[in-house]
């Protein structure tokens, strides 16, 4: 089936493309606002886009009302924010922080989670998380209804028990997003296959 999106609402194109564009991974955002309050809410248009310098990238769609969701105005005004990976034992505390809460009220607290110092910016991280990335502000973009926030890894926080020789991590399986509004998948189930050169191809063919 051909499907042309300039036929179909913005809702349908967006299912589509949230469900074939998979697994996609979570960033679970911890910001702060002008009071203090920490903020903490999950995105799927999430990834990273470059290993030197280290640069990730979120897309943060508008709220209801056609104005910047709070992460997005925390990010802009503190130019700092963590991404917590999200793991199978932290989904419910994950969906608990998708709520629309006001900006005076952290996600944290009514999720029951604990904030943890972060090393190189003022913003938290999920003290719960087994891995999370403190981020500084390098731009931001509107696309659409979308603030196209890249953000810059300045510091790493894996749990012990993941790392092996050579900063190789092990064992460690984030949640992923399959397509809107509520599936999701576990990354357990996996496969390590090497990478052929071309000449190993020339030779295989022959």
């Amino acid at each position: 089936m051909h499907i042309d999106p300039l036929s179909h609402p913005a809702s349908d194109n967006y299912k589509l493309l949230s469900s074939l564009v998979v697994p996609r991974p979570i960033a679970w955002v911890s910001s702060l606002n002008a009071d203090g309050v920490v903020n903490l809410a999950p995105f799927s248009f999430f990834n990273a886009v470059s290993g030197n310098p280290l640069y990730i990238v979120i897309s943060i769609g508008l709220n209801d009302a056609g104005e910047m969701k709070d992460t997005a105005k925390n990010i802009v005004a503190g130019g700092e924010f963590v991404v917590n990976l999200v793991t199978e034992e932290l989904f419910d505390a994950m969906n608990i922080s998708a709520a629309d809460f006001p900006p005076d009220v952290s996600e944290l607290d009514a999720a029951n989670l604990h904030a943890a110092p972060s090393v190189k910016i003022r913003v938290p991280r999920v003290a719960e998380a087994q891995a999370s990335l403190e981020c500084r502000l390098h731009s931001t973009q509107m696309l659409g209804n979308n603030t196209l926030v890249i953000g810059e890894v300045v510091m790493f926080h894996v749990a012990d028990h993941l790392l092996g020789p050579r900063l190789h991590v092990n064992n460690f399986a984030p949640i992923g997003r399959l397509g809107a509004p509520s599936v999701y998948c576990r990354t357990t189930d996996r496969f390590d296959a090497a990478r052929i050169s071309y000449a190993e191809w020339l030779k295989g063919e022959r």
